[in-house]
């Protein structure tokens, strides 16, 4: 007889193009079926089954207080009270605004839209329209969402116009996407003396997170800023996932470069659909009605969310929470890499704060090539062992895993003896 999320997975799938609303929720990556997830409390999920697992998804990053975190489900109750949705102004877009500015030195002034790709997409538009130049440049294996102008990838060579990495997507698009290579300035700076006076932005993620996370090298980031600056394009930081999770201030403040605009997702909304895209003044002013680069959105500002968002950010903003997430991240990271050790896996871990990904190759990971190296069928192995164990982790060796607040020492050290069980020879034969 079938779980009830087996006959649940095979019901979506007669609703849902492969039964799900997001692709890697399907596991094809790892084969089997997905757990339908009921509810969530803290650090735990509870799929429909009865199962509890120790979650490191936590909806792919939002939720870094946990699960259904009493402050966050008091402020959308409230809200929700008072009406969820006006399609009009609110004090609270005003209030979340002022935490997101106070919080991020680039941003002057800002505007919430509905998700990351929403953010990244017209960040674009706004500096295409600030610069009056088409070309933008993003890195290979770095994510901005799906909008059409963003799914290009490297061909064979990371200098060379880019391809549609989905059907559907015109060639013209990806004909003004040029793609560099992460973590390699020269590959920046040939596109940008190739293409003089074209290249409207760089857009990157500080910290690529999208094929599992590859922190950049000390001066690469530097180096592209005052690239981006001598050929008069506009930087653009996506920190839809390093935004409040690496620091307060996100990437930039770690790293301390200045990016000409940021696009910010994930924990702004506190689990909510949210996400914003803001920078300097006079940018800003290029977007509607104050200037030419239209765009809008009905939910843009939703009050459910936007209370989220401000709950969230207030419990940021206590003192020591960033510490705590680097102990909590810390001690995982350390006992993953003894785990690997004694079993002799070759596992390359990489970890910025609480994010990291464990990586089924020796190592090291520092670009799309080396991370694309990876053993994926290890990997497949060890998730579903994991995952038999009542750990849940991304469906996907090229994600992150997420701690969150909620995680405690004892969750974490039963996910590290999970994981010596789990890279055991007996179930990942090799490495």
């Amino acid at each position: 007889m079938p779980s009830r999320s087996e006959s649940l997975f095979q019901e979506a799938q007669t609703l849902l193009p492969g039964g799900v609303n997001s692709p890697v929720r399907a596991f094809g990556a790892v084969g089997g079926v997905p757990p339908f997830i009921e509810r969530g409390q803290g650090s735990r999920i509870y799929d429909a089954d009865g199962r509890e697992y120790i979650d490191y998804v936590g909806s792919w990053g939002p939720l870094i207080l946990g699960h259904a975190d009493p402050r966050v489900v008091t402020a959308v109750q409230r809200a929700a009270e008072r009406g969820t949705s006006f399609g009009a102004p609110t004090e609270l877009e005003s209030r979340l605004a002022r935490l997101v500015i106070d919080a991020v030195a680039s941003i002057e002034m800002l505007r919430f839209v509905s998700s990351g790709t929403e953010a990244c997409m017209s960040a674009i538009r706004v500096a295409r329209a600030f610069t009056s130049r088409d070309k933008i440049i993003k890195f290979e294996g770095c994510y901005h969402g799906h909008a059409d102008g963003l799914l290009v990838r490297a061909g064979s060579g990371g200098l060379t116009f880019g391809v549609p990495d989905s059907a559907g997507v015109p060639s013209g698009y990806a004909n003004l996407t040029l793609v560099a290579r992460y973590n390699d300035v020269e590959s920046v700076r040939a596109l940008l003396e190739a293409n003089q006076d074209e290249v409207a932005a760089i857009i990157v993620e500080p910290v690529a997170a999208n094929m599992g996370v590859v922190p950049p090298a000390p001066e690469f980031l530097p180096a592209v800023r005052r690239l981006t600056s001598a050929h008069g394009a506009l930087l653009v930081f996506d920190e839809v996932i390093t935004g409040f999770r690496v620091a307060y201030g996100g990437a930039q403040e770690l790293y301390g470069v200045k990016p000409d605009l940021t696009c910010l997702g994930k924990i702004i909304g506190g689990g909510l659909p949210v996400a914003a895209y803001g920078g300097r003044r006079d940018i800003m002013e290029t977007v509607a009605p104050l200037g030419p680069a239209y765009q809008a959105g009905t939910l843009s500002g939703n009050p459910l969310a936007m209370s989220a968002g401000i709950a969230t950010l207030n419990a940021l903003a206590e003192p020591g929470v960033y510490d705590r997430l680097e102990q909590a991240g810390a001690r995982l990271e350390a006992g993953l890499r003894r785990a690997a050790e004694d079993s002799e896996q070759s596992i390359y871990i990489a970890r910025l704060g609480s994010v990291l990904t464990a990586f089924f190759t020796p190592g090291p990971v520092t670009d799309f090539a080396s991370a694309v190296a990876s053993d994926k069928h290890r990997f497949a192995a060890y998730f579903h062992s994991m995952l038999e164990q009542g750990i849940y982790l991304a469906p996907s060796q090229f994600e992150a895993a997420f701690v969150s607040l909620a995680h405690s020492s004892e969750d974490i050290d039963r996910t590290i003896e999970a994981a010596r069980q789990a890279l055991s020879r007996r179930n990942i034969p090799g490495g």
